[in-house]
């Protein structure tokens, strides 16, 4: 899987509007010369492809959790609407602090989202202690989604700021435009984030097990459970702050790797889940900027087109296993 992340990579440095042969990527990145094609690969393209593969990674290892959390297979930041809640209190900071002329920097923009995540988790965990069904309260977490998104487009079609009317581009999810200084931060927060969810993969497991079985092992279960909530949401927050909501990778990619690894381990999966996001959000963000290129699809509208079939036939053969 690493390979094959490596090899897109490389791919995905040659594919856009301006095609660059590898000769020309090559001598452009060993080159101290500020050429035309340096400009391309340093300051759009490679940004914006590890963006994709960090990004990516941390929204699968973010929904992974979730479901862990959640004991439901289609549980995810995008479906509970945590994904809609951190992109309202980003859409809310920008709208604000750019109508008086502030810039908001890269903490500011995940601390707003982290907020937004917090309360769109608190308002489903609330619905948990009324609503038992599971089934009922990835309903519940998908109308929340809907509020959040429903008041982001209202803040952002009648905000008189040029600039701030560009928010709606972010609202539907890119990767388009993302600095360098960016990805750096984000590279670093998710970096610490994964880490500590994969040396936690131990009561992680026990908890997969049951809430009896890990209070026996000696597990903590309401630090557990407030600890997986951290996590995930600081995942999705940080993707959220940088690229905007991106559907169906959160719910997708563990299934896809369980089914690959013929395992739900922890200690296998978080990694898993990590490298097969990167590989998955690379190659739907390839093909959202060079199909119809130079005009450039959500990726949300790429990642939902080819992985929402995918979660229907996992799931419904899923089901199907349970009967045999």
């Amino acid at each position: 899987m690493i390979l094959v992340l490596m090899g897109l990579a490389l791919a995905s440095l040659a594919m856009g509007s301006a095609d660059i042969s590898p000769g020309e990527i090559i001598s452009s990145l060993t080159s101290s010369e500020d050429d035309y094609y340096s400009k391309i690969l340093i300051t759009i393209r490679m940004p914006r492809i590890l963006a994709a593969i960090i990004l990516g990674g941390a929204l699968a290892v973010s929904g992974f959790l979730l479901q862990i959390f959640f004991g439901n297979p289609i549980a995810g930041p995008y479906v509970l609407g945590i994904s809609s809640g951190a992109k309202l209190f980003v859409a809310l900071l920008m709208v604000f602090l750019l109508g008086k002329g502030i810039y908001i920097n890269s903490l500011g923009m995940v601390f707003a989202a982290f907020l937004g995540s917090l309360l769109a988790m608190g308002a489903v965990l609330l619905m948990s202690q009324k609503v038992r069904n599971m089934s009922l309260l990835i309903v519940c977490g998908v109308m929340i989604g809907y509020i959040c998104s429903a008041i982001t487009e209202f803040v952002v079609t009648f905000a008189e700021d040029s600039n701030i009317v560009n928010l709606h581009n972010w609202s539907l999810g890119s990767f388009s435009g993302i600095s360098s200084g960016q990805v750096m931060f984000s590279f670093v927060l998710v970096t610490i984030t994964v880490i500590v969810s994969f040396f936690m993969s131990k009561p992680i497991g026990a908890y997969q097990l049951g809430e009896a079985y890990a209070r026996n092992m000696g597990v903590n279960v309401k630090v557990l459970r407030g600890i997986l909530i951290l996590l995930s949401s600081l995942l999705s927050a940080t993707v959220t702050a940088f690229a905007g909501p991106i559907s169906f990778v959160g719910i997708a990619v563990p299934h896809i790797m369980r089914s690959l690894f013929k395992t739900a381990k922890p200690i296998v999966m978080i990694p898993a889940c990590f490298i097969g996001g990167g590989i998955i959000t690379l190659a739907c963000d390839d093909v959202a900027r060079t199909a119809f290129a130079p005009t450039e699809m959500s990726i949300s509208a790429v990642t939902a087109l080819f992985l929402a079939p995918v979660v229907i036939y996992l799931l419904i053969k899923r089901k199907e296993m349970q009967r045999g």
